[in-house]
């Protein structure tokens, strides 16, 4: 039998915020974001964590802001970011359950919205062995064009990604497994033989209820299996 995999969405699943929200935030400080898009961004976050949303159109006008940006500016600028607001707030049960991948040899990937900037360096951080996430093209000069690659990676997206990365490879997608928190997520939950709810947003939590999928909370890290 082909080998399986754990799969992890990233934010309020492996960490305890939504990093976009913290990105922003921190765009915002930095000078780069002015008032009234720090308040549409916040609106949008809202929007997104209780799946009420048109997230390839709020996702294509937020990459759009950056066109003309230097890509490796952009890495660099998030990977400070990052080390100094997000590599702390990995759930306690979050490393338990990579921990218990890892010992049986399976691979953990990040399943995510996020950046590839930003799955990279968690990637880097965390020892994760693979990521799949949105990226965005560039021109010969390394500047971003302000589009993002198709399929975006969220809903149904997150699911074609998955099923070509793990046709590359091998892996037997059918009985694996995939962590998250959020309703948007519920393709790619029916999608595995073991979904795992962490934490979840009330539409996920009542539909979890309903499907007998298991909930977990992650805030305190549980005891190993």
């Amino acid at each position: 039998m082909a080998d399986v995999a754990a799969f992890f969405d990233l934010d309020r699943t492996l960490i305890d915020v939504n990093s976009g929200m913290l990105y922003v935030r921190h765009e915002y400080r930095a000078g780069r974001l002015g008032r009234l898009k720090l308040a549409q961004s916040m609106m949008y976050m809202f929007l997104y964590h209780m799946a009420f949303i048109d997230m390839e159109k709020v996702y294509g006008q937020a990459v759009s802001f950056y066109k003309g940006e230097s890509a490796e500016l952009l890495d660099e600028r998030t990977r400070s970011w990052f080390d100094a607001e997000v590599k702390q707030r990995i759930q306690p049960g979050a490393q338990v359950a990579l921990d218990e991948h890892r010992a049986r040899g399976e691979p953990c990937v990040l399943l995510t919205s996020s950046s590839n900037y930003v799955s990279q360096v968690a990637l880097e951080t965390w020892q994760l062995d693979a990521w799949i996430a949105n990226s965005f093209p560039t021109d010969a000069e390394g500047k971003l064009l302000g589009t993002f690659e198709a399929p975006l990676c969220y809903g149904p997206g997150k699911v074609t990604r998955a099923e070509a990365w793990a046709a590359e490879r091998g892996i037997d997608l059918d009985n694996s497994w995939f962590y998250t928190d959020s309703y948007t997520d519920v393709p790619m939950l029916e999608r595995v033989q073991n979904p795992r709810i962490v934490n979840p947003d009330p539409r996920l939590r009542r539909l979890a209820r309903k499907r007998g999928w298991p909930i977990l909370d992650w805030s305190q890290a549980p005891e190993r299996s």
